[in-house]
């Protein structure tokens, strides 16, 4: 039934209402009941061709109606889409783009699966910057095909609200639009209206002298379920240990036996109970290396419960468990250990050292020797050979190389010293220089050095007062002050006369850090000789 008002369209349906604008914008309303999914849900489109846009605007445009660009995804919605829109010579951007040479849904960016893709023929081709899509509406044979064109060219836009919520399906399920519905294709394994429900496999019994343990993520004997299964001791498997619960609805093996015991008639009135448990497979000795194994079986060797111990030589240890016992499946409780030898932790022994080793096997082993010098002019402090012991610990701590101390030097009497200590103070490479004071010589070497013993290249030298000649005053007297002793360095000595002589000369003279008096000697001459100078 269709009603027209001014320049709007009505048309009215059993079930579907219908509304048609004709002037600017075309919007279509398809409301469908669905009464079954729990109350009515809607699948609205929205179509445009004034003003035609670029794709980008396209899509923009329909997000400000809270919609996205259609993507298309069945020939009923391109049969219903042909159905209603009107015919426009630009034809229609759809939501669908190549990005990174993959043809993607926009909003999404979920890839286009190549079954949904509804391209006309020849398309879509190669050209560059054609990467966005368009339909063709009422356009014969081709009517309802892609064609990849440039996203700058002006079209029609078509826009759709989908019915598919975040909760319409559970997370074992997608949405898939329909016209006017939607549905939830559920993922293998699952099934339902909202895909929900996990499919369900005959529930396990247990195998006779056996047992089972189940896992069950989506609840008791369903999709995903896995049991596994073992035998009580003396009991070996036969089948697959572990079983699962397949999407089918069957479990993916049947299951297992428990094979052991079994009954020999010998007569009416005996029976013979024979267990057959498994037996381990042997040993290698030689794969133990340096050491030995010792086993204790109940019955056979290497049945059922015997036991191994494996025993390293000292100096070596197993690298694993060293008590192995064959269980009821056959097999031993762990893998076979070797018999590694021992390591010390490695030294370290740094400048102006050296270390020089001698090793059984490895590095740093048990029977490695170590020995460890100096460098010249250094001294080795604690031990000087160190051994890596059946521990796998040195027998000492490593030593350290300290450098070689000499006496320490105390200045000469009237003297000053300077050194140059390159490694220390009065140690190895220490060059001492001593300078007398003023006035006095230096007896011996000025220069000492201290040597890789641990000794001075010579002793201390000496500082010898300079002296100067002894002098004598004729009739008269000598008054002298000696600080460093008579006629020496720093003596002055004062002259007077006896009476009746009179002084010829200087009073005062000084012994010089030369070793010369600083004037001549004076005399006493007498009162009445005619030499006296005044």
């Amino acid at each position: 039934m269709v009603f027209f008002h001014g320049r709007c369209a009505y048309l009215i349906a059993c079930k579907h209402i219908l509304y048609v604008k004709f002037s600017f914008s075309l919007t279509i309303y398809l409301i469908t009941d669905l009464s079954n999914n729990g109350g009515v849900q809607a699948w609205t489109y929205t179509s445009s061709t004034r003003p035609s846009r670029k794709w980008i605007e396209a899509s923009q445009w329909c997000q400000k109606n809270s919609a996205r660009l259609v993507p298309i995804q069945s020939q009923e919605e391109t049969d219903f889409l042909n159905n209603l829109l009107p015919y426009n010579p630009k034809y229609y951007w759809i939501g669908i783009r190549r990005e990174d040479g993959v043809w993607t849904w926009d909003g999404t960016g979920k890839k286009v699966p190549e079954e949904d893709q509804n391209w006309s023929p020849m398309e879509p081709d190669n050209i560059t910057s054609q990467d966005c899509v368009e339909i063709y509406i009422k356009r014969g044979e081709s009517t309802g095909k892609w064609n990849n064109e440039n996203c700058e060219k002006r079209k029609g836009t078509i826009c759709y609200k989908a019915s598919c919520l975040q909760d319409s399906c559970s997370a074992h399920a997608d949405c898939v639009e329909k016209v006017g519905n939607y549905t939830c294709q559920c993922h293998p394994g699952f099934q339902g209206p909202r895909c929900e429900e996990a499919i369900a496999c005959k529930p396990l019994l247990d195998p006779g002298q056996g047992f089972q343990h189940c896992f069950h993520p989506h609840g008791p004997n369903r999709f995903n379920s896995s049991c596994n299964f073992h035998c009580k001791l003396g009991f070996h498997l036969e089948g697959a240990p572990r079983l699962l619960c397949q999407a089918s609805g069957h479990w993916n093996n049947p299951v297992p036996l428990c094979r052991g015991i079994s009954v020999i008639v010998l007569s009416s009135t005996y029976l013979l109970l024979s267990i057959s448990a498994q037996e381990c497979p042997g040993l290698n000795q030689t794969h133990i290396g340096a050491g030995s194994i010792s086993c204790s079986p109940p019955a056979v060797p290497y049945c059922y419960n015997s036991t191994c111990e494996v025993r390293c030589d000292e100096g070596y240890q197993a690298n694993g468990p060293n008590q192995l016992r064959c269980d009821d499946t056959g097999r031993w409780s762990a893998s076979l250990p070797t018999c590694r030898i021992k390591k010390c932790p490695p030294i370290l022994f740094p400048f102006p050292g050296n270390m020089t080793c001698v090793d059984t096997l490895e590095p740093f082993s048990f029977g490695s020797c170590c020995n460890f010098t100096c460098q010249e002019g250094y001294a080795l402090m604690r031990e000087t050979t160190m051994s890596c012991l059946a521990s796998g610990k040195w027998n000492g701590s490593a030593p350290t190389c300290a450098v070689v101390q000499c006496s320490k030097l105390e200045a000469p009497h009237n003297a000053s010293i300077q050194c140059d200590n390159p490694l220390g103070e009065h140690s190895y490479g220490s060059t001492c220089i001593v300078q007398c004071d003023e006035g006095f010589d230096l007896i011996g070497t000025n220069r000492i050095e201290c040597s890789s013993q641990g000794q001075w290249s010579s002793g201390l030298p000496i500082c010898r007062v300079k002296k100067c000649n002894p002098i004598e005053l004729s009739r008269g007297f000598l008054s002298c002050s000696d600080p460093n002793g008579p006629f020496t360095f720093g003596s002055v000595c004062t002259a007077t006369c006896e009476k009746g002589f009179l002084l010829n000369g200087t009073v005062s003279t000084e012994c010089s850090s030369l070793g010369l008096w600083s004037a001549d000697i004076p005399q006493c001459l007498g009162k009445e000789s005619k030499n006296v100078v005044f």
